[in-house]
């Protein structure tokens, strides 16, 4: 098993997908960032898909289907509920982390603002997934 390397950001502001792809190209060029704007924009891609994404990276607070909502779909559907899902929100508040742990979610990071300490964050995001997966083939 290799590391992943295929990932979805679901996110509906445009200048925090700018930040992923751009930490994404600086820190892993082998990896593909795919971005959904709306949760249901992200579903529907994801029932489409021949290849799933082996990482979701998901934002809380969206118009429409919020994060938790889209959250709750992924782990109901029995194709897609083994992705793990990382919260990557602007919001800290405990209740929020608290319902994503409580939907299942693999993890939960607060987005930082400047891109320097979020570039900070993706690296170790990626380090460890780098790291769970070198686990499992052990």
């Amino acid at each position: 098993m290799t590391p992943p390397t295929r990932f979805l950001l679901i996110d509906d502001n445009p200048h925090d997908q700018l930040l992923a792809i751009e930490a994404f190209a600086e820190l892993c060029p082998d990896c593909h960032l795919s971005v959904a704007s709306t949760g249901q924009q992200a579903l529907a891609g994801l029932q489409a898909a021949a290849e799933l994404p082996e990482v979701i990276l998901l934002d809380v607070n969206m118009p429409g289907m919020d994060g938790f909502e889209v959250l709750q779909a992924l782990k109901d559907d029995p194709r897609l509920h083994l992705i793990p899902v990382v919260m990557l929100s602007t919001s800290g508040a405990q209740d929020d982390v608290q319902a994503a742990y409580t939907l299942y979610a693999s993890s939960y990071i607060v987005k930082a603002q400047q891109f320097t300490a979020f570039l900070e964050q993706m690296d170790g995001f990626l380090r460890y997934w780098q790291r769970v997966n070198l686990t499992v083939q052990r």
